[in-house]
């Protein structure tokens, strides 16, 4: 069982909307496509479902092609963030529907919705209909239903969005299991790279319309194949700053400069960028044998666990994350520091040139 996409493309009044994709998704995977809002996933899904058919390119499912196929004669199932349930129809009816229609026995029936309702928390709710329960319940009984039909491509569109963040940690690691175990194609939509982090499987990064990397999802947050796509997986945005090569020494704006690891040597002297993720700033006025930056409180954000930095550093605007409620001044000066283990180098097209992340992840750290 495979899902391929070749050259698939589409356009929106005469405007190139997906650029020419090539995917191919194998059976029992968990595929994250991970991008910003307007970046084309929910079209993408679209394409792939069969709701919507490509300009250019062909689909093809387990080999033969479906690219004209009607979406009623595939075996997909969707969910989107906003939930769409049988408004007339209990809680247990709109799990059961999907089955009902592929003439499951009475006995399959109830056995498949119990075990959906108690995966999603719905045990309790069964008899109610649609209006009676809240709008959280709501898109697990769409979720429910869609996971109950056992189909060979489950499309997912951002389907935690509304839940509760209890709820959405605890199936955030059962679903992954729960489709590697039912063999189907899992394809899953989000704008956060944390989630992608966690589904695991693998993570298709889009921007802007265009497939910017495929892969692992581990490698490809270790190893981004260009500037777009570390953006892409970095959230908060990753932070960068213009460097000079010369050698094997980088060097830093503001006089500073650290040696380079092994492979460094095959990089050309001249002008890089350095890109280097949040939470790899840290605060401290004692010297660790790493970068040192001075830096200017902008503002600060706090979410209990963790506090959002914005500084400027190096005529750059950083965003630095670190634990814990932390209290910093608007306007107070700090010095932050980096490991420069942690840093992406990009050449002038935006491609990876170097990383020691990446040279740990091929040695198979």
């Amino acid at each position: 069982m495979s899902l391929r996409l070749h050259d698939v493309s589409k356009a929106v009044d005469g405007k190139p909307h997906i650029h020419p994709v090539n995917l191919e998704l194998e059976k029992g995977t968990m595929n994250v496509l991970l991008g910003p809002t307007s970046a084309g996933k929910t079209s993408l899904m679209r394409l792939m479902a069969g709701l919507d058919k490509p300009d250019t390119g062909a689909i093809f499912w387990d080999g033969q092609d479906v690219t004209g196929a009607r979406v009623q004669s595939r075996d997909v199932a969707m969910v989107y963030q906003q939930f769409v349930n049988y408004p007339s129809l209990s809680v247990f009816d709109n799990i059961a529907s999907p089955l009902k229609l592929q003439k499951k026995s009475g006995a399959e029936i109830d056995a498949k919705v119990q075990e959906m309702a108690e995966l999603l928390n719905l045990s309790d709710l069964l008899d109610r209909k649609p209006h009676q329960i809240s709008g959280g319940q709501q898109q697990r009984c769409a979720i429910a239903r869609a996971l109950a039909k056992d189909v060979g491509l489950v499309l997912m569109d951002e389907p935690l969005a509304n839940l509760d963040y209890k709820l959405r940690e605890e199936l955030r690691i059962e679903i992954p299991r729960l489709f590697a175990a039912s063999g189907a194609i899992f394809v899953y939509a989000t704008t956060e790279p944390e989630e992608a982090l966690l589904l695991g499987g693998n993570t298709a990064t889009l921007w802007e319309g265009r497939v910017t990397q495929l892969g692992p999802s581990m490698d490809v947050y270790r190893r981004p194949a260009d500037e777009i796509t570390a953006r892409v997986y970095s959230d908060p945005p990753m932070n960068f700053v213009s460097v000079r090569k010369e050698g094997m020494t980088m060097h830093f704006p503001d006089g500073q400069s650290c040696t380079l690891g092994p492979g460094a040597e095959q990089m050309a002297d001249g002008e890089y960028r350095a890109g280097f993720r949040a939470h790899h700033i840290e605060v401290a006025d004692e010297s660790l044998g790493r970068l040192s930056f001075e830096a200017k409180v902008t503002a600060t954000e706090l979410t209990g666990s963790e506090t959002f930095l914005h500084l400027e550093a190096q005529d750059q605007r950083w965003t630095g994350l670190i634990a814990g409620p932390q209290g910093f001044e608007i306007g107070a000066r700090l010095k932050v520091q980096l490991d420069p283990r942690h840093i992406f180098y990009f050449d002038h097209e935006g491609s990876l040139a170097y990383s020691e992340q990446g040279l740990s992840l091929e040695a198979g750290a």
